[in-house]
């Protein structure tokens, strides 16, 4: 099941995803988590919290799920 992250902006970057999906509790925790799980953008390994985001762009984590980019 994908859950859905809407964004109102032209991009998210990956840092402030993980915060608005609920996978980290801060930004600060971002680098670390990035460092120790693996992260999948459009179905390629990406560990760079500014990675930008874009509508329409699938993210796996495996055992926390796989999330899309919606605008609203």
């Amino acid at each position: 099941m994908e859950n859905k992250i809407v964004i109102e902006t032209e991009y998210i970057v990956l840092g402030q995803f993980l915060k608005l999906a609920e996978v980290i509790q801060t930004g600060g925790m971002a680098k670390w988590f990035l460092s120790e799980h693996e992260v999948y953008v459009n179905g390629e390994i990406d560990q760079r919290r500014g990675r930008k985001l874009r509508v329409g762009d699938t993210i796996e984590i495996p055992g926390f799920g796989v999330f899309v980019i919606a605008d609203s």
